[in-house]
C-alpha cells in the first residue's frame, strides 16, 4: 500500500474539515473521492483510516466514512482542553506582543462589534483569540489549538456564538486586551480562563434547552 499515493488526499480532506468546509457528519464517498483524484480507492481508504485515527473521521457499517460528529459530551470536554491550549499560549504571548498587535486587535474589535450575523460572528471571534495568540512562538501549541478549533466544527463554533451572543464575549475580549496591553499576564490569563469558562457554561444550557 502506498502512503505517498495517499498523502494528497489526507492532506486535502484533513484541511477541508479544519477549515470547516466539510461539516461534522458529511459522507466521504471513496469513490467519488477516488475519482476526483484520480486514482484507485485504496490510497483513499488509507488517507481515511489515517484520519480515523486523528478522530477526524469516523468508519460506520454500512454507512462508509463521514466527517466525525462529537456528542454533547464530547464537545463540551474540548472547550476544557481549549482553557488549558488557549490559557498557555496567551502567557507565551505577551511578553512578545508589540504596540501593532494592540492596534491590530483593537482594529478588529471595532469591525467585530459591527458584524451583524451569527456566522460572521463566529469567524470574527475565532479570528481575534488567533491574534491573541500568534506572538507566543510556539508553532507546535499553535497547531495544536488549530486542530482543536478545526476537531470543534464549524457546526460547533457557530453555536457557541449563538449560545454567547455578542455583548458579554466582546466586553470580554475588550477586558482581556487591556489586560494584556498592560503586560500583566496573571490578570489576562485569569480572564481568558473565565471567558472560555463561561462560554462553557452558556453552549451547555443552551444544549439542555435542545438549542
Amino acid at each position: 500500500m502506498s502512503y505517498a499515493a495517499a498523502d494528497p488526499v489526507y492532506e486535502d480532506i484533513r484541511a477541508m474539515i479544519l477549515a470547516g468546509e466539510l461539516e461534522p457528519g458529511s459522507p466521504l464517498r471513496q469513490d467519488e473521492i477516488a475519482k476526483r483524484f484520480g486514482i484507485s480507492k485504496i490510497p483513499v481508504r488509507e488517507a481515511l483510516r489515517r484520519l480515523e485515527v486523528e478522530s477526524l473521521v469516523t468508519f460506520e457499517r454500512n454507512k462508509g466514512a463521514s466527517v466525525r460528529q462529537y456528542s454533547e459530551t464530547e464537545a463540551l470536554q474540548l472547550l476544557d482542553i481549549r482553557i488549558a491550549l488557549e490559557c498557555r499560549a496567551l502567557e507565551l504571548a505577551i511578553p512578545n506582543m508589540i504596540a501593532s498587535d494592540f492596534n491590530d486587535m483593537h482594529a478588529h474589535l471595532a469591525d467585530y462589534a459591527k458584524r451583524t450575523e451569527v456566522a460572521e460572528w463566529s469567524a470574527m471571534n475565532t479570528r481575534f483569540h488567533h491574534m491573541l495568540y500568534e506572538p507566543c512562538g510556539n508553532k507546535p501549541l499553535l497547531n495544536m489549538i488549530n486542530d482543536l478549533q478545526g476537531r470543534l466544527g464549524q457546526f460547533l463554533r457557530v453555536l457557541v456564538s449563538t449560545a454567547s451572543g455578542l455583548e458579554r464575549p466582546m466586553r470580554e475580549h475588550e477586558d482581556i486586551l487591556e489586560a494584556s496591553k498592560a503586560a500583566d499576564v496573571d490578570a489576562a490569563v485569569q480572564l481568558l480562563r473565565k471567558h472560555i469558562e463561561t462560554t462553557k457554561k452558556e453552549v451547555a444550557a443552551f444544549l439542555r434547552r435542545g438549542g
